[in-house]
């Protein structure tokens, strides 16, 4: 219980922070665009069984592979807070998948 209350924890809450930290002129929006990187998971349709455990995401899905975490880094360059907030939230999710694998 208490591992997805860490996961969960730092899917929902550290974007706010983050928002707040490196997009203070337009935090509650750089907030909600990296929360709803949490989209990324729809990926998890793809798989069968469509949840599992003892499976980690990060490498197994298409949008958590090291192929899509070079894509979010590349975002990071675009001259624009919005993309960077996207790209930000997709690389913190896959930070906070693989930190859940850890655990």
């Amino acid at each position: 219980m208490f591992p997805q209350i860490i996961h969960y924890s730092l899917h929902f809450f550290t974007p706010f922070l983050f928002g707040k930290l490196f997009f203070k002129q337009y935090w509650w929006y750089a907030s909600l665009l990296m929360l709803s990187t949490m989209l990324i998971d729809l990926d998890h349709l793809l798989a069968n069984p469509i949840f599992d455990p003892n499976r980690c995401s990060v490498g197994f899905h298409p949008l958590h592979t090291i192929w899509a975490a070079f894509l979010y880094t590349g975002m990071l360059f675009i001259p624009s807070w919005k993309w960077r907030a996207v790209a930000f939230g997709c690389l913190w999710h896959l930070c906070t998948d693989l930190i859940d694998c850890l655990i």
